[in-house]
């Protein structure tokens, strides 16, 4: 029962059950709607913001550009996902989506910092702008942006595509709103500042949305643990399993958004039924932390590895003698450090 190949074997016996990812055809209708409303007004937006010089119809234009564009690469992620795992790429191709949401994030920074140094440029010099035209089209915006998010809420917010291309339609929403509002000031009262202040409102939205995407996709690229999930927790929890010596090697990661996968080595004490005790972590991996792509390696820790220098129930360093290296925190039973 000591060989490495033992419990690595019988883990992908339990695969069965749990989403692969947006499957090729899910949702597909209701992007495509989002994604027409999105590009239509898009179009008429930077017509309109050309003809009366409002930078903040251009600023909302752009964001929405933004969003089309994390649509198109949701549905162009759709597809690469859902292609079979072959060759060197033994996940398919799940992270394309990850790619995308990555560069529709840098993106959106990028448009933030040229928006932010038009936007200072006209509260210094504030051009000529039509309050009339300005506040129609913002309103028309409202409408399209709230038909648009209600298309995309319906579709599955699990993708980071999908709920990033979300988020932007409702930040574009409140754009709306607020190109409305200064469009109004402008109308009354004539104070063109308005515009350029409004603009620095979506700026800021865009910030928070394009840091956010940047964020995510980076943790995902990064094999971090997914947000909420605490390894040092989950390795305590398996390791104090009654028949588990220890647990080492303990990986956390996400293949792509809505899919964590873990993968440990888990020493069973001499005599302990390995298969059992896999079984059994399995079902506390599934039932209390959602983690269902699993990958345990279970081995009887040598017996001379239980007492090293030490008193009774010392179990010294059995990371180190029976792995050539071990990566990361040991965990067993009773206090330690991580």
């Amino acid at each position: 029962m000591n060989g490495h190949g033992h419990g690595h074997a019988q883990g992908h016996g339990q695969h069965h059950g749990h989403a692969h990812g947006v499957a090729e055809d899910a949702d597909r209708r209701w992007l495509g709607i989002a994604l027409g409303l999105i590009a239509g007004f898009m179009a008429v937006e930077v017509v309109v913001g050309l003809l009366v010089g409002s930078l903040a119809l251009l600023s909302d234009a752009a964001h929405m550009l933004t969003d089309a564009a994390s649509i198109v690469l949701a549905l162009v992620a759709m597809r690469l996902a859902a292609r079979p795992a072959r060759g060197g790429f033994t996940y398919g191709l799940k992270r394309a989506e990850i790619l995308s949401a990555q560069a529709n994030g840098i993106t959106l920074l990028l448009l933030a910092a040229w928006l932010a140094y038009e936007a200072v440029r006209r509260l210094v010099s504030p051009p000529e702008v039509e309050g009339g035209p300005v506040l129609v089209t913002a309103l028309a915006g409202v409408v399209v942006n709230i038909g648009a998010a209600w298309c995309l809420s319906r579709a599955n917010r699990t993708s980071l595509n999908v709920e990033g291309a979300f988020q932007h339609v409702l930040n574009d929403l409140y754009a709306f709103i607020g190109t409305a509002v200064a469009g109004l000031v402008v109308l009354l009262t004539g104070f063109a500042r308005a515009d350029a202040i409004a603009t620095l409102v979506v700026v800021g939205l865009m910030l928070k949305a394009g840091c956010g995407l940047v964020r995510d996709s980076g943790r995902i690229f990064l094999e971090a643990a997914p947000a909420g999930l605490d390894p040092d927790e989950v390795g305590d929890r398996l390791a104090a399993h009654d028949a588990v010596t220890e647990v080492h090697d303990l990986h956390i990661w996400a293949i792509t958004s809505g899919q964590p996968a873990l993968s440990a080595h888990v020493l069973v004490e001499p005599g302990g039924d390995c298969h059992a005790v896999r079984r059994d972590l399995e079902h506390l991996l599934a039932s209390d932390y959602g983690l269902t792509h699993t990958t345990l390696q279970v081995d009887h820790v040598p017996a001379e590895l239980l007492v090293v220098g030490g008193g009774p129930g010392d179990r010294g360093d059995t990371a180190a003698g029976h792995c050539g290296e071990s990566h990361g925190p040991v965990h067993h039973a009773g206090p330690h450090g991580h």
